[in-house]
């Protein structure tokens, strides 16, 4: 497998997931996951408005207002007023069926993504998940290195399963809002492509603060702001503060 092979996967899924949609919005932290899906669709010239949620002295709304104005696309953000944020987590809470705490976290966030969408007349949104999973984004894929490629990859397929379930979560908090939240890199075809690719593309060592480097390297070649590419991993709910009220709350 090649890079290239990648790249035309990436499009191919992205395609797919528009379902003729014109217009869409993005969940986007200014992160290189989102930054590089942010991309592809403007290579696409689909008419694409960026979304990011956060309390106001958050990393991702600083961060992704920088990083929007860098590749010259459309946004929009929502500052999460901690009295709403409360009435909200509670309610959904008590909305969805499982108790992982990230789930919560999570469908919190995109409770308030779908509703920045509704606000600005968006019934689709695309979110770059799958990339942590499938080219080992996250740093516990630094510890388990030394154990071999076999469990690396049972990790990974591990890791997928519990991305699936937290999707079907996440559409039901959007869809009161009437907002059909996507994810072209969870689909089965492009998660086939992903695990052809080596290990190596995706981790080099135990002390790998990076990881996904083909990603970077693709994210590279699609203009991403240099920062953009060397920037470690900020999960969703950390870099939003949404985990650190969540923690206030519970």
């Amino acid at each position: 497998m090649y890079k290239s092979d990648l790249i035309d996967a990436l499009f191919e899924t992205v395609a797919e997931n528009l379902r003729g949609n014109s217009r869409i919005g993005i969940a986007f932290s200014g992160g290189i996951d989102s930054t590089l899906l942010a991309m592809i669709c403007k290579n696409m010239n689909i008419n694409t408005t960026l979304l990011t949620v956060g309390f106001p002295d958050s990393h991702d709304i600083e961060f992704s207002k920088s990083i929007s104005q860098k590749i010259n696309m459309n946004h929009k953000f929502l500052e999460i007023n901690r009295d709403d944020f409360t009435a909200f987590s509670t309610k959904i809470k008590n909305e969805i069926s499982c108790r992982n705490i990230s789930h919560i976290e999570n469908c919190i966030a995109f409770n308030f993504v779908a509703q920045l969408a509704s606000k600005n007349n968006l019934r689709v949104v695309l979110t770059a998940n799958g990339f942590d999973e499938l080219f080992c984004g996250y740093n516990n894929f630094r510890y388990i290195f030394s154990q071999g490629i076999d469990t690396i990859n049972k990790t990974i397929e591990s890791k997928i399963i519990n991305e699936l379930e937290l999707t079907n979560d996440i559409k039901k908090v959007a869809e009161k809002y009437h907002v059909c939240i996507l994810q072209p890199f969870l689909s089965k075809g492009f998660i086939s492509i992903a695990m052809k690719f080596p290990i190596f593309n995706k981790i080099v060592s135990y002390d790998d603060v990076l990881r996904k480097h083909i990603i970077r390297k693709i994210a590279l070649s699609f203009d991403v702001p240099p920062e953009v590419i060397i920037g470690r991993k900020k999960a969703f709910q950390y870099g939003s503060l949404i985990h650190k009220n969540y923690k206030k709350i519970v």
